[in-house]
């Protein structure tokens, strides 16, 4: 039995969202205030909730890394999201950044903080000390978010 059944609780930015199966539902997937609806047969509820939620990653982290590459004058070559097991993000040589979908269920201050660290490589591809000023410009979650991805990450990693 797959852990995105019916009735069962999905982290979303942070915050429990509870699955309900409607048959009938035109859409294949919704939000609503603390549930994910999903449409279609029983068995493909898994699938359509992980559909969802790689979704949602997208549209969050779009919307994050154009406030923050806006700030710091930079555009991103492009974004892809990944099934990572170790990283939260990546900033490859050519501008290309990259974040695990799992960051959808972290709280959005969680989300921001690493997409802002991943904006910030596009200016350092380093982490020198010009590197971390722009990522306090970005954001103020730094210290807080790397905590809580140290005692909370493994159990997203393990999800999905």
């Amino acid at each position: 039995m797959s852990i995105w059944c019916r009735g069962a609780e999905v982290p979303l930015g942070g915050l429990p969202h509870v699955i309900h199966h409607v048959p009938a539902e035109t859409e294949a997937a919704r939000l609503e205030p603390g549930a994910i609806v999903v449409s279609g047969e029983a068995e493909a509820v898994p699938r359509q909730v992980g559909e969802f939620l790689r979704g949602e990653a997208r549209r969050r982290i779009q919307v994050l890394s154009a406030g923050h590459a806006a700030l710091l004058g930079v555009k991103p070559r492009a974004l892809r999201l990944k099934d990572t097991r170790s990283r939260w993000g990546s900033c490859a040589p050519d501008g290309t950044l990259a974040f695990s979908w799992r960051l959808v269920m972290a709280p959005d201050w969680v989300l921001d903080y690493v997409v802002a660290h991943e904006v910030a490589h596009l200016r350092e591809l380093n982490h020198s000390s010009r590197f971390w000023a722009h990522v306090a410009r970005l954001t103020p979650h730094r210290d807080a978010a790397v905590e809580w991805l140290r005692t909370n990450g493994p159990m997203l990693l393990r999800v999905g």
